[in-house]
């Protein structure tokens, strides 16, 4: 398996918007998408205000099709994309890979398609008005990966990426876990912002407020990244990141161009 670590959407304070593309023996898939050819084209119809809040700074050439075709592929060779959750800043790019296999988790697809009203702000629908090939995948049974609960089966893709219920952020958010030459990634999507939180109780007790203001969903995300420290911790092989953290998408874009491995 070959990584590529892409940032699909600079923004406010020099956040990015960290995606994977994963080149397998027989798919090429993407880990979110970032923002899309159509959010930059017609930033006010598809993002409205928040274009102005997050002070983008993306045009054509961040998005993930123009990285993906820089790369020598054609848009409609990505055949699966596995997405964290579908706020506006992690799903526009859907539009650009109409063909794809879209792989959700089924509370996240839910309150996306019927958010409360709270939730409504988050959500752009016009993102997937073009009717994408929805592939949803729900929680249950008794898969776990290393100790946190997961779900192993996504048709398709194997062992070896798979998706871990980080729920808080939204109500179906999740990371997703993938296996590489040189150990397991989890890409952790927004269960926290940056690698610092996971460093810190009372950076973690801050991230508590970073998401669905219900106190439920707080406490669901202090659980969650104290789940994460730990298991960050506990296992020197496996690297934790989040979809916004400059310092994380530089180090593993280092790391694997000094390792000289399939993984950049």
């Amino acid at each position: 398996m070959r990584v590529h670590h892409l940032d699909c959407g600079p923004m406010i304070g020099g956040l990015v918007d960290h995606c994977l593309l994963l080149e397998t023996e027989h798919r090429l898939i993407l880990v979110d998408t970032g923002f899309g050819t159509d959010d930059v084209t017609v930033p006010a119809r598809r993002l409205g205000a928040a274009r102005h809040l997050l002070r983008l700074r993306i045009d054509h050439d961040t998005t993930a099709r123009a990285q993906v075709e820089r790369l020598g592929y054609r848009a409609a060779d990505v055949s699966d994309i596995v997405l964290t959750h579908l706020d506006f800043d992690h799903a526009g790019g859907l539009t650009d890979f109409p063909d794809a296999r879209i792989h959700v988790h089924g509370p996240e697809l839910r309150a996306a398609l019927a958010p409360h009203r709270r939730e409504r702000p988050r959500y752009r629908p016009v993102q997937w008005a073009h009717g994408p090939r929805w592939v949803v995948n729900e929680a249950g049974g008794s898969d776990t990966w290393l100790g946190l609960d997961a779900v192993r089966e996504l048709p398709g893709l194997g062992d070896d990426i798979l998706v871990v219920p980080l729920y808080g952020h939204t109500r179906g958010h999740v990371g997703v876990a993938v296996n590489t030459p040189t150990g397991w990634l989890l890409h952790a999507g927004d269960a926290f912002l940056n690698r610092r939180d996971l460093d810190s109780a009372v950076r973690r007790v801050a991230m508590s407020a970073y998401g669905d203001p219900s106190p439920r969903a707080a406490l669901t995300r202090w659980h969650n990244t104290r789940a994460l420290a730990d298991l960050a911790r506990r296992d020197p092989r496996l690297t934790v990141f989040s979809s916004h953290d400059p310092v994380m998408l530089t180090t593993l874009r280092e790391r694997a161009a000094g390792s000289g491995i399939r993984e950049m």
